[in-house]
């Protein structure tokens, strides 16, 4: 974060550590990896002043393959302890690593109001949509159908929309990714942590042996180009190698051709991030084309500055003090009812 003391000339090598990185082979979080180190490494925060802290799941092994300060936590319960740990070490750069199943499930509740608080703190939400760490079950993502070890009829619960939901909890800077688009990746953490505040960045990360293939629709050539928009301020909504773009038609979001001369770009919604409204259409760019749906957005959906609860919390500490100067722990803690038993 931009309070924290900067090193020069670091590598994405500085902060890998000494552990063996036990994911399964072809797992999406190796590429995630490589991309954090490579971020952290740029933004030039030195591994002593960076702290990551992680949950329970498959993600949640973070913190032991990064050489920084780290916690493996308990289940949902990063977020709470990354808040108080910010609240108390303001200059530290905070890094919380969660899952679908971990932040939206158990973890639901702390993560809302995190978001709503804004600390000076990056969440990566790895979305695979499935309970990898305990064997296959289905997660709060898991899409409508889905034949899991938990759900061999099918999944008949509605899934969470984890951008719509930051958004609802007025999260100051959303968006999302994808682990097989590592230069995105890599230029949307570092946004993240320019970000002043809490910075919610869902990862799309694909689990091999639990969801084989679940975002091949945003992966996959031939598939891919027609399936993914890429959202970038000040320029219109076009995809498709711009033969396609999104107008809107009133107020509900379509797809446009653009190779009929009917339509040019200069029809298409222009992205700007800091408009809240905009942010909401585009999070609801939820169903799938063949179902109906629009192309799914990635990158920056939202982005506003607003005061830290860290910040505002040091200022209460600070008047506190001024005016009535050090602080009696016991008179505290007695307060002012008391009974005498006979």
């Amino acid at each position: 974060m931009s309070e924290t003391i900067k090193v020069p000339k670091l590598k994405a090598k500085d902060f890998e550590s000494d552990q063996e990185v036990r994911w399964c082979p072809g797992c999406g979080d190796h590429a995630i990896l490589k991309q954090v180190q490579a971020a952290v490494a740029e933004i030039g925060v030195a591994p002593e002043n960076v702290v990551f802290i992680s949950g329970i799941g498959c993600s949640s092994r973070f913190p032991y393959y990064m050489n920084t300060y780290g916690m493996h936590s308990i289940h949902g319960r990063a977020t709470a302890i990354a808040s108080g740990l910010k609240a108390a070490r303001k200059d530290l750069s905070v890094w919380i690593v969660t899952g679908d199943g971990d932040s939206l499930s158990i973890g639901g509740n702390h993560l809302i109001h995190l978001l709503r608080r804004n600390f000076n703190v990056n969440v990566l939400l790895f979305n695979n949509e499935i309970y990898g760490l305990t064997k296959g079950q289905y997660s709060p993502t898991s899409p409508l159908g889905l034949n899991t070890k938990s759900s061999p009829m099918g999944v008949i619960d509605h899934p969470f929309n984890p951008t719509a939901l930051a958004l609802g909890a007025d999260a100051t800077f959303v968006s999302r990714v994808i682990d097989r688009d590592p230069r995105h990746l890599k230029k949307t953490l570092i946004e993240a942590n320019e970000h002043q505040g809490t910075s919610f960045v869902e990862i799309y990360q694909n689990c091999p042996v639990f969801n084989d293939g679940v975002f091949s629709n945003y992966t996959e050539r031939g598939l891919k180009e027609e399936h993914t928009l890429y959202m970038e301020a000040g320029k219109p909504l076009v995809y498709a190698k711009e033969t396609k773009g999104i107008r809107l038609n009133g107020l509900k979001p379509e797809i446009v051709d653009l190779t009929t001369g009917e339509f040019s770009a200069d029809d298409c919604l222009v992205h700007d991030p800091t408009d809240r409204t905009l942010a909401g259409i585009l999070s609801r760019f939820f169903d799938k084309l063949e179902d109906g749906g629009l192309p799914r957005p990635f990158g920056v959906f939202y982005q506003e500055d607003r005061f830290r609860y860290e910040e505002a919390l040091q200022l209460q500490i600070d008047e506190a003090m001024a005016s009535k100067g050090e602080g009696d722990l016991d008179a505290l803690l007695a307060g002012n009812n008391n009974w005498v038993i006979q």
